[in-house]
């Protein structure tokens, strides 16, 4: 396979899955907003942060300070064309990927991109609002998710579905960090401290709801939530689909079916390490800092990985 080939198949599953989880990062604002109450103060900064587009929302948003309007952050990360990672910019990569392998993979991956495209196209200024937000996220993370299920059922397992494969499973760990990252960074702050615990363990419900996991956590973990065991959870866990470690080790059973690149195997094995020798009692309290190293060694496993397959 022409590494040209391979690289925006890689980068396709990327694009598609980052879509998604952008969805869900905004969605975990929305849930928060139906469940906290009137006492709660909303901090929308952290979700700027969280992505680490800070410099590019503090370019085309000059007016807006540390307390960036709701308005400003939702229109910044899901339709601003000017915002490379916002949602919409996700899709339109990804459509312009399967549009130049369209040989490669089924018709259907291409109308079900298309029409991710299409829709956000017509319902996306509307979905800045809160009315209409969760409504459009849930239909982009549906069909997110009917692109992962056509690819998965309908392509040849090859080495273009191996490279689609690990494009997903770096994706998702490093968004579920993310996700991770903005609950923690205190989307929702108490006005009054004796709230403050209560609140916390609503955001972290929230944390899970955003990544699917609730119902896996109590079936799993069978305790309230805390943030040390939804950490513990969303790191860890080496059933659920979406932890760090079940991504990693995922990625790990990919590399025996591709050509042997004894860099790669390396790299992946220190954000193995780093995340499974996580102590969650530790990170409980303030884990973004643990992010940002997990979303560090994840960026330096893609560069070994970029060197290793792609570079011609």
């Amino acid at each position: 396979m022409l590494s040209r080939v391979a690289e925006n198949l890689y980068w396709f599953s990327r694009y598609v899955r980052r879509a998604e989880n952008t969805a869900r990062l905004v969605g975990v604002s929305g849930q928060l907003q139906l469940d906290m109450p009137r006492a709660a103060r909303f901090d929308w900064r952290p979700l700027i942060d969280t992505v680490g587009a800070g410099d590019v929302f503090a370019k085309l948003y000059p007016d807006s300070d540390e307390q960036a309007s709701e308005a400003d952050v939702m229109r910044f990360l899901m339709i601003d064309e000017r915002n490379p990672l916002s949602l919409r910019g996700s899709v339109r990569h990804a459509r312009e990927i399967v549009r130049t392998i369209r040989e490669t993979l089924p018709q259907e991956v291409w109308e079900a991109v298309n029409d991710i495209h299409l829709y956000i196209d017509a319902q996306g200024e509307r979905s800045v609002g809160r009315r209409y937000r969760l409504e459009f996220v849930n239909r982009v993370i549906d069909g997110c998710l009917r692109v992962s299920g056509l690819l998965t059922a309908n392509v040849s397992r090859g080495i273009g579905y191996q490279f689609l494969r690990l494009g997903t499973a770096l994706e998702q760990a490093d968004m579920t960090t993310r996700i991770i990252d903005a609950g923690a960074a205190g989307i929702v702050r108490a006005r009054v401290a004796e709230n403050a615990e209560a609140f916390n363990a609503m955001q972290w419900m929230s944390v899970l709801r955003s990544l699917a996991a609730l119902q896996m956590y109590r079936r799993h973990v069978k305790q309230r939530v805390t943030p040390e065991l939804a950490l513990r959870f969303l790191l860890q866990n080496d059933e659920f689909p979406r932890s760090v470690l079940f991504c990693l080790s995922r990625a790990r059973g990919i590399l025996p079916s591709m050509p042997e690149r004894k860099a790669v195997g390396k790299a992946l094995e220190v954000s193995v390490a780093l995340v499974r020798d996580a102590d969650a009692a530790k990170l409980g309290d303030d884990p973004c800092d643990f992010m940002d190293r997990i979303q560090v060694s994840l960026g330096a496993l893609h560069a070994v990985v970029h060197e290793a397959y792609f570079k011609v």
